[in-house]
């Protein structure tokens, strides 16, 4: 997949790898455009591919077409995964944490294991729908109905901060800026073991995994992607505690980009399980989840042109894990000097 072309662009970094854009770069085997489609995401129907091409949320060269389309080496396919038709969003009381809020937007700091908004196995529960009361029912309807108000996303299990709109003319300047990269996104990991540099840039392009469309993975072909990070503290060989920059926003992209360091998310079942067992054997602690915090978002705020930055300290099990590895370095050293 490559990065789709702008004006698209901005919606890509919007909903986050639900816009795709795929150049055939060879004569396909299978040249009609649903057949051609359907080897590319298998998880997809061949009668809902060729539904979306019908409805014109998939296209050839910018043009609509049929499912018959016969594809030819260089032509560019758009795909945008129309929203869902009708969900009943039944606002539901949550406790939130509000760092910051006014009549456009608010910044909220995201619990670990919250889903951002519905999607299958979460209808009910989400953050959207804790907002939604809040707010009283008003939110962006730019995201589509299962989405209102989300101009970005964290992983269910992923904590920290989180800007959501309440007006279109927010959704649309905030999303604006996302495209534009001009947001700064800093987190903070605890990594199995320790990087040989303490400081560097992953720059590596990320697409869904060819044999696991569940995941993700660095692939030749996949869409730019570069993370920052610098260690703040090791723990003997055992773990490093990283501040990572996003200067992209691809789904799992600080995941996937650790584990091709070499040093997974402390927690993280999908990418780093067998790293992830062997330190918490090492230190007698296994973190409930993987052990990453969306800690700094910065932005100019849409309506006012101010600019705006907000904090959001790491949860209780962040700091029990922090804790965990530092009592286990101080007593590897104690064993050191004995």
């Amino acid at each position: 997949m490559n990065p789709a072309e702008s004006p698209l662009e901005s919606l890509d970094e919007v909903i986050d790898e639900e816009i795709y854009s795929l150049e055939v770069e060879r004569t396909p085997a299978k040249a009609r455009l649903d057949a051609w489609l359907h080897d590319q995401f298998p998880e997809w129907s061949r009668s809902m591919i060729r539904r979306w091409i019908e409805a014109g949320a998939i296209r050839v060269d910018d043009q609509t077409t049929k499912p018959s389309h016969s594809l030819r080496v260089g032509q560019k396919v758009i795909i945008i995964p129309p929203p869902p038709s009708t969900m009943d969003l039944t606002p539901e009381p949550m406790e939130l944490q509000i760092l910051f809020e006014d009549e456009a937007l608010l910044v909220l700091n995201k619990s670990p294991g919250c889903v951002v908004h519905p999607a299958a196995g979460h209808a009910t529960g989400t953050l959207v729908h804790g907002v939604l009361h809040h707010c009283e029912g008003t939110l962006s309807g730019i995201g589509g109905v299962a989405r209102p108000g989300v101009v970005h996303r964290l992983d269910q299990d992923t904590s920290g901060c989180l800007v959501m709109a309440k007006t279109d003319r927010a959704h649309k300047g905030l999303a604006e800026q996302f495209a534009q990269r001009s947001i700064h996104k800093q987190y903070l990991a605890i990594a199995c073991a320790v990087p040989k540099c303490s400081e560097g840039r992953i720059n590596a392009p990320i697409a869904r995994h060819p044999n696991n469309r569940k995941t993700m993975a660095i692939v030749d072909h996949g869409r730019h992607a570069v993370t920052d990070y610098r260690t703040l503290q090791s723990f003997g060989a055992h773990a490093s505690y990283l501040s990572l920059n996003l200067h992209t926003g691809r789904t799992h992209q600080i995941r996937v980009h650790l584990k091709h360091l070499g040093h997974p998310v402390f927690g993280d079942e999908v990418y780093g399980s067998k790293a992830t067992h062997r330190l918490s054997s090492a230190i007698g602690h296994s973190p409930p989840r993987q052990q990453l915090h969306a800690w700094k978002l910065g932005f100019t705020h849409p309506i006012t042109g101010e600019s705006i930055e907000h904090v959001a300290a790491p949860p209780e099990d962040f700091q029990v894990t922090l804790e965990s590895l530092a009592e286990s370095s101080q007593i590897a050293v104690q064993a050191l000097r004995s």
